[in-house]
């Protein structure tokens, strides 16, 4: 690290988790991200515990339970798409505002977002409730699959405002530099969650014996309390964002820049989301062991992944303040310094994952063929971490200057003209089974991150207006 970066590790660390209103346009490269990335990876660590508490508890049910949630968590996608797509938007427009100096267009900003998210959230959540059994069939589940789980996907999908508004209002907390503000919400959710987690799943104490559906109400609960947290946070004086909540209104221009670069920025989610839900209908075809080895599998590798996003949405709010202050040069060199932090906290995993899978994958099942599988996708899938670390920041990077268009070329590529068209035919017609699909998710990510170092040495991102 160089001269003009140099800080006292410890005391930054210590203002990360407390907060500060540090002027990320100005000052130390090293020292800006480290205050921006230490509560994003915190944040993003706390939003994978969700899913990493919720299959920890219902694998105790067995492996229907298992595959209910994972097929769920595909059907998911299509809200996770939409809430990254907006939020890709709203992290490049309230940065760029912040970079400007322009805090009442930032806070005009997140309050689109928060209208936007609220009539999105109100047609998914009708059509997700009524065709819940009939969604779960689509995604090939068995018989005795949809009867156990079909209420617990019934409740996520009809739930899910309250993960639209959290991952919206989280993303113009993080373009404002008030990470962490994100972080201390998701803090708020997880507290909930694994409270209610295991005593509504078992009846604990004065709790009903839910099952399954327990799960999915403790985690609505607990999200819905982390959003009103949210507005609070919103209405008050003392970040950079203020919106009093009796000020809330449509301002069209506005809400149709929004719309225009999420729009991109939800294409490109989609095509991402889109390959998982491929790739597990693939895998669908091996059975329900098979699923329940990849749901815990998968749930562990985006436990290591999200952090790392962390990471990588530090980059975005560099990126697009950088650009709003008319520094780009200063937001390319956050960008290649954050993926160099990235690539040693994500290598570092990986080696963790590859070396004791089977001792990690044994504290969520026993059963043997959900093992098997699972320490083979956790093996797999972290050889390319170390290439998944520079991607993950590189495509954010593009996101967080308003360059939605190129890593959603990018991601097109490798995962609809590379990634599935491969899965498929080295696991069924060269007879590598499941273990065909975990090589073709590692290619396709390592693919997406050496693309994306070409075209984003070309610069052309520093021209983007937001």
């Amino acid at each position: 690290m160089s001269s003009e970066e140099t800080f006292r590790l410890w005391p930054a660390l210590r203002d990360a988790v407390r907060g500060t209103q540090q002027d990320y346009t100005a000052g130390p490269i090293g020292r800006a991200i480290l205050l921006l990335a230490v509560p994003m990876v915190l944040e993003t660590a706390m939003e994978s515990v969700f899913a990493v508490v919720d299959v920890f508890f219902v694998s105790r049910l067995g492996s229907e339970a298992v595959a209910t949630v994972g097929l769920t968590e595909s059907m998911l996608t299509l809200i996770y798409t939409v809430a990254f797509g907006l939020s890709i938007g709203v992290t490049a427009m309230v940065a760029r505002r912040i970079g400007e100096k322009d805090n009442e267009g930032a806070s005009e900003a997140a309050m689109q977002a928060v209208a936007l998210g609220l009539v999105i959230a109100a047609f998914i959540g009708v059509g997700g409730g009524i065709f819940a059994p009939h969604l779960l069939s689509l995604m090939g589940a068995e018989p005795e699959v949809i009867e156990a789980g079909s209420s617990y996907t019934r409740i996520m999908l009809g739930g899910n405002v309250t993960v639209l508004l959290l991952f919206l209002i989280n993303a113009a907390f993080r373009g404002a530099g008030d990470a962490v503000y994100a972080m201390r919400v998701l803090w708020f959710a997880n507290g909930i969650n694994i409270f209610l987690d295991p005593a509504l799943i078992f009846g604990i104490g004065p709790f009903p014996e839910l099952g399954i559906q327990g799960a999915a109400i403790a985690t609505n609960i607990g999200r819905g309390s982390a959003v009103l947290a949210q507005f609070y946070l919103l209405a008050r004086h003392g970040g950079r964002l203020h919106l009093p909540l009796d000020r809330l209104r449509v301002i069209p221009s506005v809400m149709w820049q929004l719309i225009r670069l999420s729009g991109t920025g939800t294409f490109q989610v989609f095509i991402g989301m889109a390959s998982w839900v491929g790739l597990i209908r693939i895998l669908a075809g091996f059975g329900s062991e098979v699923l329940a080895g990849y749901t815990i599998g998968i749930r562990l590798i985006i436990f290591a992944l999200l952090p790392s996003w962390g990471m990588s949405n530090a980059a975005a709010t560099m990126v697009g303040q950088a650009l709003g202050a008319r520094d780009p040069d200063r937001g390319e060199k956050a960008v290649w310094l954050s993926g160099f932090y990235n690539m040693w906290f994500l290598g570092a995993i990986g080696v963790v994952f590859i070396v004791w899978a089977p001792g990690i994958v044994s504290f969520f099942t026993t059963e043997p063929e959900p093992v098997r599988w699972a320490v083979l996708c956790l093996r797999t899938v972290s050889t390319g971490f170390l290439f998944y670390a520079y991607g993950m920041v590189l495509t954010q990077s593009f996101n967080g200057a308003g360059d939605t268009w190129t890593p959603t070329i990018i991601n097109l590529f490798c995962f609809w003209v590379f990634e599935l068209p491969f899965a498929y035919v080295v696991s069924y017609h060269f007879d590598w089974g499941p273990f065909g699909v975990f090589v073709a998710m590692t290619i396709s990510f390592s693919l997406l991150a050496l693309v994306s170092a070409v075209v984003f040495r070309r610069g052309k991102w520093k021209l983007k207006h937001v």
